[in-house]
């Protein structure tokens, strides 16, 4: 045994010796010298090693660090120690010990948890995946110190585990009496920790076999690698492969529990900011000053551009992508910033495409679906943890996508108790938490954009939107914009539709070769920690625009350029960080404005709201004017930019009505038929006379059922060859059809103006009634194209059959 300990002794000293050659190579390119210095300089204690430099000077060593990892990793971070010592023994003392990480080629051992096997026990892998579930970071104890007040002594104890690199754990016992049964008292200052905290790490969903669920594997991390990641997160995680034997009863079982010792994770979908060169910075800014004009219309347009239309659509999502201004008041209210939009509409319409984009162009966005959410999921849940049994929290969706953005798709397929769990969230960003002996308060400052069906399947346009769309006010309130997406046949529409999409099926890859067989598997998996082709992208010049392509923009788009997808998301993180500021000019425009929204939702005749008109929607004028405003990268919110928001609103709010035509009973055609047989031709001619009004308007006013009461009454029975005429009665007819020749041509742009001026004149006196003659007055002052009385009678009769108005005795009464 003593000859095994001298030869694994003198091993390991030779594999130190080795370890330090490798990192002392100033004689070479001198790169770890420097990756040394920096760390010093930035106060770490782990250095990044890339296997492959290791490879290339000692490939012996190299193949026996993957091989045997504990033993020869131990050796590695002591070579450290050594050099850091060199450098600086200052620093070398400030820690108990430094550390190694490990990227580049791995080759068979770049694995996933599925294909981690007893093979590559003990040895270093590299295993990619996603982050289910997070531990808390709690303190493990490293070296205890003891202090004795009986013999005014001092003592030490190491702990290691089966986690540590060392070959045999030492054991657990806390040391409370010394050789001589004298009490200790723990110097807990003198005392030495680190964290740790343990992930699971579940295998990518779009590589596991078809059919099978997907596997997952414990890892360990220590120092300094606690919480560098969160749930979610795509990585790629480098460390030991290690087993831990079970105990059941006292006795250590034949089935082990497999781990995986962390010494680096790399993060594949890390939201950080784009890096930008001076270049970058120029080619933006003199974007923005080149096209400043139309500079929104051209980022609008460049949003989706797989998908045909929704131009609307497409400028409130980059208004949701460029977020307001977000306040924060003196006395603690917050004012938030973010822009909520609500889809809703016909199948087929592109909804889920539209959110699919933004979760692609989002610097932070989390996807979720109505039917597999509960509220909880989205704003937080109260768990028991698994190793201590106690309660903790576990943020939800929409405290993930803090600072970004939450799709949500078949918002509709929500339960009422999950919609109101999102009420909080979505007016003032935090979610609050009072259960479980839990208070908490959480921030979620988080745009919503969701999408959801009708009540009925399919959006019908005979009934008022509030009908169709089925959610309460309260949470319609919280979303700025509310869009109504119809699936509308229109020949012309339908016929550039279907060529978009066809175009986008017959596009292929440029560097594909025409007519070559497509591969029916994946992409080949580099089997290194550093792609090759995304080192080179990142040094590529940044395009403004997308190079033109016949399949993908067309032949009528030549013109319009489309913005690429990585200028996009670089613009719009520079834009975001401008806050401009409200000049009076755009104030007062967005307060007139408010006014007469909430003016047209009184009068509107064949418009219905989508959402209520209340104090929220003057705050969303004011954080889509400032949207615009980023979008120019101006600092001021100037007049251009609160129209278009009032166009994105107007667009929104209203959605017309249509009403369906009024077709006569079949009973009533037959007893009408029945009693034409047994009437003499004379009556025939007056009914004809009769219906002939009928038949040219489908309006029916209070005076002409009093008119033809008067006729079937027999008080005048108007015949050709009648001497004796009842003038009263023949004059009442002639009004009739005079109304009715007027009402027929009164054109919808006439009757919207007779009621804005109704309106105003309403406004004006400051009362509810007004009398008709003062109304004509009024109504006609100042103006070149008067109303005439027939034409007025008949626009108030037809907004009093709409419930807008009432007409009692010339008196005019505002409902």
């Amino acid at each position: 045994i003593m000859a095994t300990d001298v030869g694994d002794d003198r091993e390991m000293r030779e594999a130190q010796r080795d370890y330090l050659d490798f990192l002392d190579d100033d004689q070479d390119q001198g790169i770890y010298q420097s990756k040394v210095r920096d760390m010093i300089s930035e106060n770490k204690a782990r250095l990044i090693v890339n296997i492959n430099d290791l490879r290339r000077r000692n490939e012996a060593r190299a193949a026996k660090l993957m091989n045997n990892a504990f033993e020869e990793l131990l050796a590695f971070q002591r070579a450290l120690k050594d050099l850091v010592a060199s450098v600086d023994g200052t620093y070398a003392k400030q820690y108990e010990e430094f550390f190694i990480g490990l990227e580049g080629s791995f080759g068979s051992k770049h694995v996933s948890p599925r294909t981690l096997t007893s093979r590559l026990l003990g040895s270093m892998v590299c295993v990619e995946g996603i982050i289910t579930k997070c531990s808390l970071v709690r303190p493990k104890v490293v070296r205890s110190v003891h202090y004795c007040p009986a013999t005014k002594k001092t003592m030490e104890r190491k702990y290691t585990d089966l986690t540590s690199l060392d070959a045999f754990p030492s054991s657990a016992i806390y040391p409370t009496k010394d050789e001589e049964n004298n009490p200790l008292e723990t110097e807990f200052g003198l005392s030495i920790y680190k964290d740790h905290q343990t992930i699971t790490v579940q295998e990518m969903p779009e590589k596991a076999p078809a059919g099978q669920l997907p596997r997952s594997v414990d890892i360990i991390l220590d120092n300094d690698l606690v919480d560098a990641v969160k749930p979610g997160d795509r990585v790629q995680v480098v460390g030991t492969y290690r087993c831990l034997p079970g105990k059941k009863g006292g006795f250590t079982s034949g089935t082990f529990r497999t781990i995986m010792i962390a010494c680096h994770i790399k993060q594949m979908t890390k939201e950080v900011s784009p890096c930008f060169t001076a270049d970058d910075v120029a080619k933006i800014r003199n974007f923005s000053q080149t096209r400043s004009k139309d500079v929104f219309d051209q980022l609008a347009r460049s949003l989706a551009p797989s998908i045909h239309g929704h131009e609307y659509i497409k400028k409130a999502i980059l208004c949701m992508l460029l977020g307001g201004v977000e306040k924060v008041l003196e006395n603690g209210s917050r004012i938030r910033g973010d822009i909520n939009i609500l889809l809703i509409g016909d199948p087929s319409v592109a909804k889920s495409q539209l959110l699919r984009y933004v979760l692609h162009t989002a610097p932070r966005a989390i996807p979720t679906t109505g039917r597999g959410s509960s509220g909880v999921g989205l704003t937080a849940a109260v768990t028991t943890d698994q190793e201590t049994g106690e309660r903790r929290l576990e943020a939800g969706a929409m405290v993930l996508a803090d600072r970004g953005v939450v799709c949500i798709d078949e918002f509709d397929k929500m339960s009422d108790m999950d919609r109101t769990a999102i009420h909080e969230v979505m007016e003032q960003g935090r979610v609050t938490i009072a259960k479980a002996g839990i208070h908490a308060r959480l921030n979620a400052r988080c745009s919503v954009l969701a999408a959801a069906n009708p009540v009925y399947g399919r959006y019908d346009q005979y009934k008022t939107p509030m009908d169709n769309i089925g959610l309460q006010d309260s949470l319609l309130s919280r979303f700025d914009l509310l869009f109504i997406m119809l699936d509308q046949m229109d020949p012309e529409q339908d016929r550039e539709i279907s060529d978009h999409v066809l175009r986008m099926h017959r596009y292929r890859d440029p560097r594909e070769q025409e007519g070559a067989a497509m591969a029916l598997g994946g992409t080949v998996d580099v089997l290194a920690t550093d792609d090759p082709d995304a080192a080179v992208e990142e040094h590529e010049e940044l395009q403004i625009y997308e190079k033109h392509n016949n399949l993908l923009h067309g032949s009528k788009r030549k013109r319009d350029k489309i913005v690429s997808k990585e200028f996009m998301r670089k613009y719009i993180h520079i834009a975001k960080a401008v806050t401009p500021v409200l000049t009076e000019e755009a104030a007062n425009h967005i307060a007139e404005e408010y006014s007469r929204l909430r003016s047209q939702e009184q009068l509107g005749a064949d418009l219905a709201r989508t959402s209520p008109v209340t104090a929220r929607t003057l705050e969303t004028l004011i954080r889509l004017s400032t949207a615009h405003a980023k979008a120019r990268m101006s600092k001021a919110v100037e007049l251009q930019d609160s129209e278009v928001a009032v166009e994105l609103v107007q667009f929104a709010y209203f959605k017309k009505v249509l009403e369906k035509e009024k077709k006569r009973s079949r009973q009533e055609h037959d007893s009408d038929s029945e009693e034409e047989e047994e009437e003499m031709p004379t009556q025939r001619s007056q009914r004809a006379v009769r219906k002939s009004p009928e038949r040219t308007s489908p309006w029916m006013p209070r005076c002409r059922l009093e008119m033809l009461s008067c006729l079937q009454r027999g008080v005048c029975v108007c015949v050709c060859a009648c001497v004796c005429v009842c003038v009263r009665v023949c004059a009442c007819v002639r009004l009739y059809f005079e109304m009715s020749r007027l009402l027929s041509c009164l054109s919808s742009p006439r009757l919207k103006e007779f009621k804005s001026s109704l309106f105003a004149v309403f406004q004006s006196a400051h009362a509810q009634s007004v009398k008709m003659s003062a109304l004509m007055d009024d109504i006609n002052k100042e103006r070149q194209n008067t109303f005439a009385e027939a034409e007025v009678r008949g626009a108030l009769a037809r907004m009093q059959d709409d419930n807008q108005v009432m007409v009692a005795d010339d008196i005019i009464f505002l409902i």
